[in-house]
């Protein structure tokens, strides 16, 4: 069972460049989602960090390959750190060589190989290679204790409660967990943190040391849209994806003029087989897109509204959210949102850029509070001189 609904009424967030508001929507407006045949899953819109679907989305899980997003979070960190570098070659221990013995997924290096970062990075990612993941590691932590130390470090600064990790590449042991929500907060940190470096996630094949490997994410080959990102398979996780999708879509509605580009995240963990986690994923991706519609409000540094200003240099200032605001909404409905302004009166000089001076309150046209934002100041106000500012005291005073 979803639990869309809830997710809608309790934490529907809505993205905003510098901030975010709380969104809800009426539940006869909520489009249901199709059946999906996993254990868990979660469909986010990244455009505006919306929840479109999900079920048992905070239920811990055994990550299985799905690891290796974090693994690979905190080697892109060393890279831009300049404590790496991606044509620098990594000698293989024999911790790394020895991975062979478990059963997992291997680059196949050894200890005679000297792999460049970036070769690596592709045996991580797109072969899901276990001993090129231990090689990153111990060459950005020293020891494979202190990387998962780091990575458990970061997954503490996002908040991700239901994550610990005890190894760098998702094999099965005790403590080792994660939920399909946390994942998900790993996956679009990726996208949105190291947008070069996401262009790995979208690789098809990888050949090294005349051993070719495919991505086993077979979105890839599917759908032109779907452009990364991980798979994962243990006997306990069963099989996982996160796949993500970038479309273009309309920008109908309310102050929305052109099109633009909408990105998806799904996460399905624990289906029956390699089929059965890609057209899961296929299928909620295609409902997100066709279920929901993607509106722009607001431009970047585009005035909602001009008011009267008292005692400054100038008698008017320009007011607007504080960066570009998307929303997501039930297909259909985003043309008819509707906005209020809420603010201080009178507004006095001096004003500061990003000021916040009031609230932009986004509603449906039945009055349903769909999100609200600060209402900042886009242009600095200077306060007048002192006959300026006298001459307005009395003005106000009169008032």
């Amino acid at each position: 069972m979803t639990s869309l609904l809830r997710s809608l009424s309790r934490s529907f967030s809505v993205g905003l460049l510098l901030a975010a508001g709380a969104l809800s929507t009426a539940q006869a407006q909520v489009p249901q989602p199709p059946e999906v045949a996993a254990r868990s899953y979660l469909l986010v819109d990244l455009t505006t960090n919306q929840t479109l679907a999900e079920r048992d989305a905070d239920a811990p899980s055994d990550p299985a390959s799905l690891t290796k997003l974090m693994t690979a979070y905190v080697v892109f960190n060393a890279l831009r750190d300049k404590k790496l570098a991606l044509e620098q070659t990594l000698s293989v221990s024999m911790r790394a060589w020895e991975e062979r013995k478990g059963g997992g997924s291997l680059m196949f290096i050894d200890t005679t190989m000297t792999p460049t970062v970036d070769e690596l990075l592709k045996g991580m990612i797109v072969q899901s290679g276990n001993d090129a993941s231990v090689a990153l590691a111990e060459a950005v932590g020293g020891t494979l204790d202190q990387f998962v130390g780091m990575m458990n470090r970061q997954a503490q600064a996002w908040g991700l409660k239901n994550t610990a990790f005890k190894n760098v590449t998702g094999l099965t042991e005790p403590g080792h967990k994660s939920t399909a929500r946390d994942l998900s907060v790993i996956a679009s940190h990726i996208i949105r943190d190291y947008p070069k470096e996401y262009a790995y996630y979208s690789m098809k094949e990888f050949k090294y040391n005349n051993i070719a490997q495919p991505n086993r994410n077979l979105l890839l080959r599917r759908d032109p849209t779907v452009d990364g990102m991980k798979t994962g398979y243990t006997e306990a996780a069963g099989y996982c994806l996160i796949a993500s999708a970038q479309r273009e879509f309309p920008n109908l509605g309310a102050g929305g003029t052109g099109g633009g580009p909408r990105r998806l995240l799904s996460v399905v963990l624990n289906t029956t087989s390699m089929e059965a986690r890609a057209s899961e994923s296929q299928k909620l991706l295609n409902w997100g897109y066709q279920a929901f519609e993607t509106v722009r409000l607001f431009e970047v540094n585009k005035a909602v509204t001009t008011v009267p200003v008292w005692k400054g240099k100038t008698d008017q200032a320009q007011l607007g959210a504080n960066g570009a605001l998307f929303v997501t909404m039930p297909k259909g409905e985003g043309g008819k949102l509707q906005t209020k302004i809420e603010r201080a009166d009178p507004l006095v000089a001096p004003l500061t850029q990003g000021q916040r001076v009031g609230t932009i309150k986004v509603t449906t046209a039945a009055g349903t509070a769909v999100t609200e934002v600060p209402l900042v100041v886009l242009q600095p106000v200077e306060a007048a001189g002192i006959f300026g500012r006298a001459w307005d005291a009395i003005r106000l005073w009169i008032k």
